[in-house]
């Protein structure tokens, strides 16, 4: 029987701010760690209007609200309302996770890249150190995993893209020391990939890329950013040119919660049953 005096306060308030957010799987997610980790929190997810992204932040945070996760479209603008950034929000230019510090300042982060390279990684146990990957996109979801992407040293890196100049200006932007470039789709076809990373939205429509034959190297394995679609076009891309490992991102989803979880309460959770638990294993 529950007391009458609640001596250990009310459980810390999260969030997921976007629009659209109602299909969020965030809320389950964040449950499922804290129920995992003994942690007393509730998650809930915020749909804001268009605009209205700061005065939303400063009622959640007057509410006693301890951390946001964000997404599209306002992770530019969380980037701008952040008080002090990660080296990977400041690679991102976006930030996906906020946090409301003690001192009263608000510290932005990306967990975006570490939640896809974990899960591709870990998970899918398949290597990017020292392969050749060919990442599809140069908008604000590739940005926002290169820094990661690169941190784990890929022999080669091309950027893809319809707009080529886009892929260019990206690839000149995190290139360094690396052998990285980057191009539109219709200049593939010269040599051949481990991994295929597909990071444009193309799959959420139902659409197929242009890619041509013979790219994807002998035991290369397909990756999309994007999860749980019943047809995939590029994933069956993928199954045609023989890939050995075919990956969706919703491993990415949870591994990107857990990073920010971790961020808020200093504990990692084990990801493996949530993971299985949204596949309905």
């Amino acid at each position: 029987m529950d007391s009458l005096f609640d001596f250990d306060g009310p459980p810390d308030r999260y969030a997921v701010m976007g629009n659209p957010v109602s299909h969020s799987k965030s809320p389950q997610i964040h449950q499922a760690l804290a129920r995992q980790t003994g942690q007393r929190i509730v998650y809930e997810a915020i749909q804001v209007d268009p605009g209205g992204f700061s005065q939303a932040v400063g009622n959640f945070r007057a509410a006693g609200g301890k951390g946001l996760n964000v997404t599209v479209p306002f992770k530019q603008e969380a980037w701008t309302y952040a008080e002090e950034r990660s080296e990977r929000a400041e690679q991102a230019g976006a930030v996906n996770t906020l946090l409301f510090l003690d001192s009263g300042l608000v510290r932005g982060d990306n967990t975006d890249g570490v939640g896809m390279v974990r899960d591709i990684v870990l998970n899918h146990g398949c290597a990017i150190s020292g392969r050749r990957l060919l990442i599809l996109g140069a908008g604000g979801a590739v940005r926002g995993v290169l820094g990661p992407v690169l941190a784990e040293r890929p022999a080669r890196v091309v950027i893809a893209n319809r707009t080529a100049e886009k892929a260019e200006i990206l690839a000149r932007a995190f290139g360094g020391n690396l052998v990285m470039e980057g191009c539109g789709f219709d200049a593939l076809g010269d040599e051949t990939f481990d991994l295929v990373i597909n990071g444009t939205a193309a799959s959420l429509h139902g659409e197929s890329l242009p890619l041509p034959d013979g790219i994807l190297a002998v035991h290369g394995a397909c990756y999309d950013m994007m999860y749980g679609l019943e047809v995939n076009p590029f994933l069956q891309w993928g199954e045609a040119q023989g890939a050995s490992r075919l990956m969706d991102g919703l491993g990415m989803l949870v591994e990107q919660a857990a990073e920010s979880f971790w961020l808020w309460r200093g504990v990692r959770p084990d990801t493996a049953p949530v993971i299985a638990s949204l596949r309905g294993g």
